[in-house]
């Protein structure tokens, strides 16, 4: 009989083996149920770039190298799950003229001129931001960024509908409004511990999230597994730029 204690921490298992690619044990928990615990993962994730960060930096290496080497850690951490997303929504929402060409673009593994422009602009602006946080040791913003980007994404799949029958989003399935609501008071409650504006961050990400589904929802119907992984590297940056 599965105890109260297994189901936590195979939800905590299934968040991470969904948003990272770090090595855990086997688990067989649902997307849907674990969702309440992402911003779990963006705590882990963050937390190893400020470990990269604060060892680089104590070998001697500047803030600029040393916010290379986070960011690589994070994406390393992922896979570049979000920024993969990121690509792909930038292709398809601005690339294509019919709804059916804009998914069907957003599928496509290719990636195109919106694509590597939101990319590269995407990183430079998280490269900026971070370099200016861990120069004056505001090491504890990067990792709550990472945790309140994460932390609206339960709420996103609760509310809005599937832009298609397939896909990842529609494969992991819609959170209950309490999970999403366990996920954003989680987000919140580890951004105060990190950082005294965790108010400002979970304000920040939730606009900017509602921005992209406003636009997600005119021009695709509704919200994708890449949906989700540009509203997460956009609030993010977000997050980053205004503490």
């Amino acid at each position: 009989m599965e105890t109260a204690h297994m189901r936590l921490t195979d939800d905590i298992l299934t968040g991470f083996g969904l948003l990272t690619r770090l090595p855990l044990p086997d688990h067989t928990g649902t997307g849907a149920r674990a969702a309440w615990s992402w911003p779990l993962t963006g705590l882990v994730v963050g937390g190893l770039a400020v470990a990269v960060g604060a060892v680089a930096m104590w070998a001697g290496l500047s803030a600029g190298a040393a916010a290379v080497l986070m960011l690589v850690t994070q994406v390393m951490a992922t896979g570049g799950l979000h920024e993969d997303g990121l690509a792909d929504t930038a292709d398809g929402l601005w690339g294509g003229w019919t709804r059916d060409r804009r998914l069907e673009i957003m599928r496509d593994s290719r990636i195109g001129s919106y694509g590597v422009i939101a990319l590269v602009l995407a990183l430079l602006l998280r490269w900026t931001a971070v370099v200016q946080l861990i120069a004056v040791g505001h090491w504890g913003v990067v990792v709550a960024a990472a945790v309140v980007s994460r932390g609206v994404l339960p709420g996103v799949m609760a509310l809005v509908p599937n832009a298609r029958q397939d896909g990842l989003s529609r494969g992991v399935g819609r959170p209950t409004p309490v999970r999403a609501c366990v996920a954003l008071v989680l987000a919140l409650a580890l951004a105060l511990l990190l950082t005294g504006d965790g108010i400002v961050a979970i304000v920040v990400a939730v606009v900017l999230a509602w921005v992209l589904v406003r636009i997600a929802v005119a021009r695709i119907g509704g919200q994708t597994g890449d949906i989700l992984g540009a509203i997460q590297v956009v609030a993010e940056i977000g997050v980053l730029l205004a503490l």
